[in-house]
């Protein structure tokens, strides 16, 4: 009895051995096929990574292209803008200045007034102001408005107190005369 237990012990030893080698074979073949995709995959995502490098590549160079152009045009709006600012502060200096004529021709016609209806000590001071006015309104002619700003920011900085007196008083007439045309 010994020899068959033998006999099937050999087949039985023959296909675990095959059944090992096929076991074996597979494993390897499955670890080839992982090493190869494995490869497989990070080439493709070398790929995407080259292409999602370039893309940023474009639209960083699209950015900076825009950024330019918007710096470009900036500059020229703020350019215009401060032409614009300049031409309308050299009219507003005119009209002003004009307005300031004005005020002093209409003093200087009612100083006679003042002479007969408060004395003329009154049409003295009157006429005194009319002159000082036509004497601001001169300068006002003659000074350019770096001249000007320079010269408010110096007024300001020796009399902050008397500055911002004017400011309100200005404020207020300008308040009542709209006030009034509304």
């Amino acid at each position: 009895m010994a020899e068959p237990t033998s006999g099937i012990g050999n087949g039985t030893e023959n296909g675990a051995h095959d059944a090992k080698g096929h076991f074996s074979k597979a494993v390897e073949e499955a670890r080839a096929g992982a090493i190869a995709l494995g490869k497989e995959a990070q080439a493709a995502a070398e790929g995407y990574i080259g292409k999602l490098n370039q893309a940023k590549g474009e639209w960083s160079s699209e950015a900076k292209v825009r950024s330019e152009d918007a710096k470009t045009k900036a500059s020229a709006f703020a350019d215009d803008a401060k032409v614009k600012a300049a031409d309308l502060a050299n009219q507003g200096k005119a009209k002003t200045s004009q307005a300031m004529v004005g005020l002093s021709k209409l003093i200087d016609d009612n100083a006679g007034l003042i002479d007969e209806k408060a004395g003329p000590k009154y049409g003295d001071y009157a006429r005194s102001a009319s002159k000082s006015v036509a004497d601001a309104a001169a300068r006002l002619d003659e000074k350019s408005l770096d001249e000007l700003g320079e010269e408010a920011r110096e007024f300001v900085r020796k009399s902050p107190g008397a500055a911002i007196g004017i400011a309100v008083a200005a404020g207020f007439l300008f308040g009542r005369l709209f006030k009034k045309s509304s």
